[in-house]
């Protein structure tokens, strides 16, 4: 079973050796469309839900979200917020980018999983991505709710039953049990999940400085990620790449190219990533053009000497890839 099916695949390095042979140095390779940002958690290290409620009550129309979608141009969309599914045209935002032909990650806590999985219908290009940041206890305890673990192991395989595809992303924070991820990802692989996500948090300036000390430092996640990897065994499918596991355990160096992951949310373009905000634009080529890129990523700005996110550095390891990394990509794609 490949990563992706095959068409798509095709399709999205069709996408990024067009780009390179037009000469576009900077170019997004998926949209983070967020249509609202409210939620109904409030997870520890989320900086999302910390904002003004100017913010979190305003949210985008369906027309909106698909204008943007069609402004970006980004082969794939990753629909993320606050919690997506609290958005009153969700189904109708999820059927526009679809009918795109995009790839369309709908991200979701999974606790109102049932107001959408009657009104979709599965399809190659969509997966449902479920936040899981580990084993009941320590899930529970960083989304700040008891029981949230059981409801979306629920909601995987009720999802599965009717033939989604369905990822897990799980987001590492000090403290949290290296090896009990491991197993809880070879668990959910055995149970059918797709693919898994691993990801450091990110260390949001909005945290209480009381959970400051949740956030890992970069050789606490090389030394996290390694375990949880030798722990997990050959079987996991991952979705991130082996190239971002080569960065993530120390293998590797790769700069972050924030404009592959652009950020359109309830007040425009966010820049200048999806983590920092230090402005809104009006349109995606205003973002790209106005940002002054160089100034951002780890050794250029302090608010970056942690970060270690795949919403960064993903599109980093297909920009600056090698040709034996390109091989390496190429067998991943098509792993079972």
């Amino acid at each position: 079973m490949s990563r992706q099916p095959l068409g798509l695949t095709i399709d999205m390095a069709k996408y990024v050796v067009t780009q390179k042979m037009r000469g576009r140095r900077r170019f997004p390779m998926v949209l983070m469309l967020e249509p609202t940002e409210m939620c109904n958690l409030t997870c520890t290290g989320c900086g999302k839900v910390r904002q003004s409620p100017e913010v979190l009550n305003k949210r985008l129309t369906a027309e909106e979200c698909l204008a943007a979608v069609d402004e970006c141009g980004a082969p794939a969309v990753s629909i993320a917020g606050g919690e997506p599914l609290v958005h009153p045209e969700i189904v109708d935002i999820v059927k526009g980018i679809l009918a795109r032909k995009k790839l369309t990650l709908l991200c979701t806590n999974g606790i109102l999983l049932g107001r959408v999985l009657d009104k979709l219908e599965p399809n190659p290009r969509f997966t449902f991505v479920f936040h899981l940041d580990g084993p009941r206890e320590h899930h529970d305890r960083m989304v700040e709710r008891p029981g949230v673990f059981d409801i979306v192991i629920k909601g995987i395989k009720a999802a599965k039953e009717r033939g989604f595809r369905v990822a897990t992303n799980t987001t590492l924070y000090k403290g949290a049990d290296a090896k009990a991820i491991g197993r809880l990802l070879r668990e959910l692989c055995e149970m059918g999940v797709d693919n898994c996500i691993l990801s450091p948090a990110f260390t949001y300036e909005e945290v209480d400085p009381a959970n400051s000390s949740i956030f890992l430092r970069r050789n606490e996640v090389r030394r996290m990620v390694r375990e949880i990897i030798e722990e997990a065994g050959p079987t996991v499918r991952y979705y991130n790449t082996p190239i971002f596991f080569d960065f993530l355990t120390g293998k590797k160096d790769l700069r972050c190219t924030p404009w592959g992951n652009p950020t359109r949310d309830p007040k425009g373009w966010k820049g200048p990533c999806y983590l920092l905000t230090d402005r809104h634009y009006d349109t995606f080529d205003e973002l790209m053009a106005n940002t002054r890129w160089e100034e951002f990523g780890y050794g250029e700005n302090p608010r970056c000497a942690s970060c270690m996110m795949h919403s960064g550095y993903e599109a980093s390891a297909v920009g600056q890839m090698t040709p034996l990394d390109a091989w390496r990509i190429m067998r991943w794609m098509f792993a079972s």
